[in-house]
């Protein structure tokens, strides 16, 4: 016969469950994909439309992914991925779709029950724009906050930026010291020392000092802070946004980077309400 503690919260925990049928799981694993415009998407944009083209099933919608709506909801996640986030600017397909899919093919959601998006990023940004005090860093935590409140962790921020920091020497100059400050205060507001970035390193810019942000991008040396380069990748437009194709492979490019250091440094919080039970039977035995 069981415990009478370990009974009471077995049927507590049963209760919970039912309870919260209609809400997002509470295991869920969650990356916040911020920067500019590449990291919006721009895959199948010309000028102001968006083909509307979806590759299958790299960005195909899944019950497993999720995304953090403009109203702090949780949705099922479909291209394009930023739409409502990024202004009023025209979206298409960016990195994140396929990413997520390319974690759930390879059993990479460290368990989760759901992989949470958390689009923050918005075009034509500069790095100081992302400053700590700014509109676009505090919009950043408090969504990334919101989007825990129901339950997960977040497993990496997914970082796309830097273009519009190449016009101009004195932006391109100070760029690794802003991109280590970001780094910084992310994880003390976020109560996350070692929050994992993974920053993409830049294919394009606005302006002639790309080399200088790119050199910045990979030379930042924070532990938890990995670079993937989507230098070679085609463009969209010829010389700035990546098309849908590099989209897709940046995503993938982005995942296995997860793959091979995140995955292996995370681990996946017991849920709450497990932790009772776990130390209800502990109780219980210990009485016996």
């Amino acid at each position: 016969m069981l415990p009478p503690c370990l009974l009471l919260c077995l049927l507590f925990s049963a209760g919970l469950h039912h309870a919260d049928a209609d809400v997002p799981p509470s295991n869920k694993l969650i990356f916040i994909l911020a920067g500019q415009s590449n990291m919006a998407g721009r895959g199948g944009v010309t000028g102001t439309r968006w083909d509307g083209i979806v590759p299958s099933p790299d960005c195909s919608p899944s019950p497993s992914v999720l995304r953090l709506s403009p109203t702090l909801r949780w949705e099922q996640a479909h291209e394009p991925l930023h739409q409502g986030i990024d202004g009023n600017r025209t979206c298409g397909v960016g990195p994140g779709m396929a990413f997520a899919n390319a974690l759930l093919r390879s059993n990479g959601a460290s368990g989760a029950a759901a992989i949470g998006l958390v689009p923050c990023a918005v075009g034509g940004t500069r790095m100081a724009e992302w400053a700590k005090g700014s509109e676009l860093y505090t919009d950043m935590v408090r969504r990334a906050k919101v989007a825990v409140e129901t339950g997960g962790r977040v497993g990496a921020v997914l970082w796309y930026q830097g273009e519009s920091d190449t016009v101009r020497w004195a932006d391109a100059n100070e760029y690794g010291r802003r991109m280590g400050m970001l780094v910084r205060d992310l994880r003390v507001d976020l109560d996350m020392p070692h929050l994992l970035l993974i920053q993409v390193g830049l294919a394009s810019g606005l302006g002639q000092y790309t080399e200088v942000v790119r050199e910045a991008q990979k030379s930042l040396k924070l532990r938890n802070v990995r670079f993937v380069d989507a230098m070679g990748l085609p463009f969209q437009d010829g010389h700035l946004h990546l098309n849908t194709q590099a989209q897709v492979q940046l995503g993938h490019m982005l995942a296995q980077s997860y793959l091979t250091y995140g995955h292996a440094h995370s681990r996946t919080p017991t849920p709450w309400w497990l932790q009772i039970v776990l130390a209800c039977c502990f109780v219980s035995f210990r009485s016996y």
